[in-house]
């Protein structure tokens, strides 16, 4: 049967779940609502999706300044493990926790979270990706107007429409890894001790660096 998300096959991804304007391929907030919800989102609620994480995807000035800082030398996985681990600092469950919230609220706060966490990580992969072959030019300014995918792609520096299309496919079927593999494991495994999603999802990186995990298909 192939992969299924939620039951839908990769082919039914595509036909069913929303597209940018003019666009061929599935949009990943569209994925990541059904993945949470298990609903067929509409085009108002990844619209929603869209403009949430824009507004949450501007980096704290410490990471930024990390991320200037790295030797040039340093592999691009750890310096993406390195800024994620770091932005720990603004870590919602962490705080909450600290503070003890009843147990029936962790998932509240680990979503918010969560919703941070991806909303950054395009900024800080540009950042990166930037820092080491565009001699560090500015990623610019996300455009609330924009999908995640289409600010991603300006902010690495692309804006062939044929790419910015390629990547809504690309980050859509890699928006779930199930639990098998190191990365995916791993990052179970660290969230079970009730690490904050940050951390968890630093790990999770430091296992896809290994050799015969994803630096293989670097």
């Amino acid at each position: 049967q192939g992969i299924r998300f939620r039951g839908y096959s990769i082919p039914e991804c595509q036909k069913k779940l929303p597209k940018a304007a003019g666009g061929e391929e599935p949009l990943p907030e569209g994925l990541f609502w059904l993945l949470v919800t298990g609903e067929i989102p509409t085009q108002e609620q990844v619209t929603w999706l869209s403009r949430e994480w824009a507004k949450r995807a501007a980096l704290p000035s410490h990471v930024v300044t990390m991320l200037d800082n790295f030797p040039t030398n340093l592999h691009p996985m750890s310096q993406l493990s390195a800024a994620v681990t770091a932005l720990n600092s603004e870590s919602k469950f962490a705080r909450a926790y600290a503070e003890g919230i009843h147990r029936a609220k962790y998932w509240e706060f680990v979503y918010e979270d969560a919703m941070d966490l991806i909303a950054k990580l395009p900024c800080v992969a540009a950042k990166i990706y930037r820092n080491l072959y565009r001699e560090g030019s500015g990623i610019g300014a996300i455009d609330p107007n924009l999908d995640w995918s289409h600010n991603f792609t300006n902010m690495l520096g692309y804006t062939d429409p044929q790419f910015i299309e390629l990547m809504r496919l690309y980050l859509t079927i890699h928006s779930d890894h199930e639990g098998g593999n190191v990365s995916a494991h791993t990052s179970h495994l660290v969230g079970s001790a009730l690490s904050d999603p940050y951390l968890a999802f630093a790990a999770a990186m430091n296992g896809l660096a290994g050799p015969l995990h994803g630096l293989a298909n670097q």
